[in-house]
């Protein structure tokens, strides 16, 4: 049976701070981290989907959680294809994206050099995280016109797989039709193929564009499982209305027997709350813990 790791999509959202969760007084970024990281034994890393991370922040979260803590650290906007401004770059890089503000790439819209020049910095400055053994994973969410009738996106995330070959990756799709019994099979294989984790997601179900709560375990080192909340507006509402969502002891206990077979079949899993409004997501998080029965920091 493999570990079942819990924790939270960020320890620095600011409706986290403010919630009044951290104790008074800490203020620091050193402390916040050092806090969270003795209640919970693995985190999702948001701002890297913004901009490139920095070696010396990676330095500084290696020095400031225990052996064993996870940092899965979610991709860079433009390696998932997702609308990426000039000024998210490198000012060396931007003239590369001119014109392109407010635009929704294509994969073929993207240079492949400049791809590969983002990933070198952007893998470079995770290095220490990886030498030190405190990276989850590396995570790729696609985004909901990412479907796999579209002829450039398989092409696209074979050349995400094959850049990323010597790094730990989990992938998780936000176009229903991956998953859906036509093509779930392909999906698999392909992920399998690749060593890619797939990413299992808890959402609402009552929308066209829901993702349904499969479990695929597509490497037997890592398999993750993301909880957004089950709010109607996600996809159309404002940052708090698509994740606010107080997760019910039953809606948790759904998932017990799902997350233990994900155990059976991979190493280690993850369980991340996503519903990032004021304290929910670390109360969610307290909560699957204790149903699970998982540690309350590393091993």
């Amino acid at each position: 049976m493999g570990e079942i790791l819990v924790g939270t999509c960020s320890w620095t959202d600011r409706a986290l701070v403010s919630s009044g969760w951290y104790p008074p007084g800490l203020r620091d970024a050193e402390g916040r981290l050092r806090h969270y990281a003795a209640q919970f034994p693995v985190v999702e890393v948001d701002a890297t989907y913004y901009s490139l991370p920095s070696a010396r922040n990676s330095t500084l979260w290696t020095e400031r959680t225990p052996d064993g803590f996870r940092f899965d650290v979610k991709a860079f906007s433009l390696f998932t294809g997702h609308p990426t401004t000039p000024n998210a770059l490198p000012a060396d890089l931007r003239p590369a994206l001119t014109g392109r503000r407010g635009h929704r790439p294509r994969p073929a819209d993207i240079a492949p050099g400049l791809l590969d020049e983002v990933w070198q910095r952007f893998s470079g400055a995770l290095e220490p995280l990886k030498t030190a053994g405190r990276l989850g994973t590396l995570l790729f969410p696609f985004p909901p016109w990412f479907a796999p009738d579209d002829a450039q996106a398989k092409p696209f995330l074979a050349q995400c797989a094959q850049r990323a070959a010597d790094w730990p990756v989990a992938v998780e799709f936000r176009h229903p039709g991956w998953w859906q019994a036509d093509e779930r099979a392909e999906t698999e294989a392909l992920l399998k193929d690749w060593d890619m984790s797939a990413v299992a997601v808890d959402m609402t179900q009552k929308l066209p564009a829901s993702m349904p709560p499969v479990t695929p375990i597509t490497s037997p080192r890592l398999a993750v499982a993301r909880f957004h909340g089950r709010n109607d507006a996600w996809g159309s509402g404002t940052k708090e209305e698509r994740f606010r969502h107080t997760y019910t002891t039953d809606e948790l206990t759904e998932w017990i027997p799902r997350l233990h077979a994900m155990a059976e079949r991979a190493d280690e899993v993850h369980v991340l709350f996503n519903n990032c409004c004021a304290d929910a997501a670390v109360r969610a998080a307290e909560s699957m813990r204790r149903l699970l029965g998982a540690p309350a920091g590393p091993g």
